[in-house]
């Protein structure tokens, strides 16, 4: 028996929900627990620049080669564009790096890849709480994780104070790994004040800041929500962010995502693109060229830029009136509770502050599914069920 003395996998903790709800069998059933943004008819949607990139794509169907190991050209130069804005010196002068990745994730892994093989001695700074997943890939890779205070349960906001003392404590090279905005699982962000004071202390303690950027738009905007990759680029630090196209093009299924990596000067960014083409050789060789594609086509043409902005402000919209109609159904259901938490964070997710026994029981009572930590994916409520997902949530309070 070759393989017996192998542990039991406990499955992915959110996709195993998501596979319990599928089997539910109540036609009332609510799905708040997957990280997927859904219409107001509880579909994923297929957006119009998309669907007009791929009919494209088709129509110029030619030879599939595999793609460099970096990813297309024009597909890392309209994420820059995306990220840093149109002509910035960090892009400029060549001191910016960008690989076309499998999704954010593969740009996580490769990076701590490189990480344990060319700063050894760094370990990883994640906020408490943080997406499950960053923890287990760093430590995957064999970088040691610790967290810093992040999230203060008592007012539903940031614990900004703790944080910096936790990071001004921490030694150089340490890695910190911050969202970029529309924070996953907690949705609350540092402001741009928060920011710019995070800046001094990342440079005065050499710390190396990871960014992850998987909901860019769905936060204030496009522009608005690269606020921080733009402020770090401008204050000359070196840090690496991941972004994703899962969420803003709705094409999850396609792995869509990129790495950059910012470094003191166009020398040492030709090293690190280098050593992040090894690494991803070592990984997954290449990546997929439907979904460079589909970046480029989208980004690149002014047509349908301008269709997925109006696209991503939509689903900006209707996150935020689920935030309102959230808010209003629990706040006249338990008048003496303050929910303005929901209306003060951003973006897909919001922690409810609800317990575990909280959350088995908006199961297991009323069909309404959640992860155990309270957390609740917002672009899961639509006008058809936010009435009766608030008063099973005001009814386990």
């Amino acid at each position: 028996m070759m393989f017996s003395h192998l542990d039991r996998y406990a499955g992915d903790p959110i996709l195993s929900l998501n596979e319990a709800f599928q089997k539910d069998p109540r036609a009332d059933k609510v799905n708040l627990s997957i990280g997927i943004y859904f219409d107001d008819a509880g579909r994923i949607p297929v957006l119009d620049s998309v669907h007009r990139a791929e009919a494209r794509m088709l129509a110029e169907a030619g030879p599939k080669p595999y793609l460099p190991m970096e990813g297309a050209a024009a597909t890392r130069r309209e994420v820059q564009k995306l990220l840093f804005g149109a002509g910035h010196e960090a892009v400029t002068s060549g001191r910016t790096v960008t690989l076309q990745t499998v999704g954010s994730s593969g740009g996580l892994k490769v990076g701590a890849d490189f990480i344990r093989r060319w700063l050894p001695g760094s370990e990883v700074w994640v906020s408490d709480p943080t997406w499950d997943n960053h923890r287990a890939m760093f430590e995957g890779a064999g970088v040691a994780v610790h967290s810093y205070p992040y999230y203060d349960p008592a007012s539903g906001g940031l614990a900004f104070d703790a944080m910096r003392q936790t990071l001004a404590g921490l030694p150089p090279r340490s890695i910190v790994l911050l969202h970029a905005c529309c924070h996953n699982p907690t949705g609350v962000d540092l402001t741009p004040a928060q920011w710019q004071a995070l800046v001094p202390l990342l440079r005065e303690r050499e710390l190396l800041p990871y960014l992850d950027l998987a909901y860019q738009g769905y936060g204030d905007g496009i522009a608005e929500d690269a606020h921080a990759v733009r402020l770090l680029a401008a204050s000359g630090l070196s840090f690496f962010v991941a972004n994703s196209f899962s969420k803003s093009m709705s094409v999850y299924g396609e792995r869509a995502g990129a790495l950059s990596v910012v470094c003191a000067d166009a020398a040492e960014a030709a090293l690190v693109l280098g050593q992040l083409q090894a690494t991803v050789r070592r990984n997954y060789s290449s990546p997929a060229i439907h979904a460079a594609g589909i970046v480029a086509h989208v980004l690149g043409d002014p047509a349908l830029r301008a269709s997925w902005e109006a696209d991503v402000a939509g689903m900006r919209t209707r996150i935020q009136a689920m935030r309102r109609s959230l808010h209003g159904v629990l706040s006249a259901r338990l008048p003496g509770r303050d929910f303005g938490y929901f209306l003060s964070q951003r973006g897909m997710f919001s922690y409810t502050g609800l317990s575990a026994a909280q959350v088995d029981r908006l199961r297991e009572e009323f069909g309404v599914y959640l992860v155990r930590s309270g957390r609740i994916c917002i672009a899961g409520l639509n006008t058809g069920n936010v009435e009766r997902t608030a008063a099973a949530i005001a009814a386990v309070l």
